[in-house]
């Protein structure tokens, strides 16, 4: 399947503490997209997938899903909420150029939440809109009032504008459940995109300066050969192009063989994208 390269290309992202629901979240926001925009929808048990983090209930690594709004496509990284796992939080929050910081209403800002808060600092998140979830369980509106106030401070305290940060208030499961009561489900997830689409601004990509993109992971695909995957920082790399592989090691020299991003092939890869390329000739241990 090609990748059709039609609207601006964002990355986002769920930060927030422990099952406060950033997983439930981002499969909520797949199922909306995808009856709204025409999107995939990707249901929750595919984005918890390795066998520990189903055993644990929590998300281990950066989960890559995308969905469509009506002007743009997002690529969206779940990140682990739990403090075990601070190291890959980072590496997703390293390529986001926006983040949805979810906080559960009936728990308020827990030490994850301030944690991430500060992480999205440090590596530079440009922006944060808030989701307070789990709101269907929450019947005090001053309760509801005291949370939002409470995340506003926090994201003041890390020189986020936390008075103009947006805040949803709604409920995500409800939202993969099709349900809608009090315009908490559905409504607040289709809210949350347009949020996205109005509050984080397009970025400028430097798509015209010799391609650069950092290695996250390397996988061997058999009958292919070996594919490094990773967020492409600037330049664009197109396939048939040679490429350096620059590190620890002496800088060898190979042929990009193909780039695929979500499963789809494309003929390039451009800055602020997430994708893979496959290296001819080169083996999982070269890199």
């Amino acid at each position: 399947e090609k990748f059709e390269r039609n609207k601006p290309h964002v990355n986002v992202g769920t930060i927030g503490h422990v099952d406060h629901g950033k997983t439930t979240l981002t499969a909520a926001l797949t199922r909306v997209c995808s009856e709204v925009f025409g999107s995939a929808r990707v249901d929750f048990d595919k984005i918890d997938s390795a066998p520990e983090e189903k055993a644990r209930g929590i998300t281990i690594n950066t989960a890559h899903v995308e969905y469509d709004s009506n002007v743009r496509h997002y690529a969206h990284v779940d990140c682990p909420g739990h403090a075990d796992y601070v190291k890959n939080m980072i590496t997703g929050a390293a390529q986001m150029d926006g983040a949805i910081l979810v906080c559960s209403a009936a728990d308020g800002p827990m030490p994850q939440t301030r944690e991430h808060i500060l992480l999205s600092r440090q590596v530079g998140v440009p922006y944060i809109v808030v989701f307070l979830n789990k709101a269907d369980m929450v019947d005090d509106a001053e309760l509801l009032e005291l949370v939002e106030m409470e995340v506003r401070d926090l994201l003041s305290t890390y020189d986020f504008p936390g008075d103009d940060t947006p805040i949803i208030i709604g409920s995500a499961l409800m939202a993969l459940n099709g349900e809608d009561d009090n315009e908490l489900g559905t409504t607040a997830v289709k809210k949350l995109v347009e949020t996205l689409d109005t509050y984080i601004p397009e970025p400028v990509r430097a798509i015209d300066r010799p391609f650069l993109m950092p290695i996250e992971d390397v996988f061997s695909i058999s009958g292919r050969g070996t594919v490094v995957t990773g967020r492409v920082e600037r330049g664009i790399v197109k396939v048939q192009e040679e490429i350096e592989i620059v590190g620890l090691r002496d800088t060898t020299k190979t042929t990009c063989t193909g780039v695929e991003m979500f499963r789809k092939l494309l003929d390039e890869g451009r800055a602020g994208e997430n994708c893979g390329v496959l290296l001819r000739g080169t083996k999982r241990d070269d890199v």
